[in-house]
């Protein structure tokens, strides 16, 4: 069976770095899914794809993966490059903003 480690990219909605930091290990389908011919749903009998585990670390993953025999590939995320500094509202207001304020 194959596997893929990686870590989850943060949510659309998300401003905040959570459930971003547990590594997850997915199953990739191993069959193709089949049509429904009555009411035209998909489908598939492979469950394995339904399986999703969470590991604290990389190399826990890795680990299991290894010990169960599993073919994997590793997926590296994209790190944050800049560090936003928090502001509170009144700041918005500064008289010594750097940008001029548009309104």
């Amino acid at each position: 069976m194959r596997a893929r480690i990686y870590q989850p990219a943060r949510n659309a909605m998300q401003s905040g770095q959570a459930k971003t930091k547990l590594w997850h290990l997915d199953f990739l389908q191993a069959d193709a899914r089949n049509l429904d011919p009555l009411m035209g749903w998909t489908g598939t009998d492979d469950t394995q794809a339904q399986v999703r585990l969470k590991f604290d670390s990389r190399e826990a993953a890795e680990a299991f993966a290894k010990a169960r025999g599993l073919d994997y590939t590793v997926t590296e995320g994209h790190k944050r490059k800049v560090n936003i500094r928090p502001m509170g509202y009144g700041e918005n207001f500064a008289t010594n903003r750097r940008a001029n304020w548009t309104h």
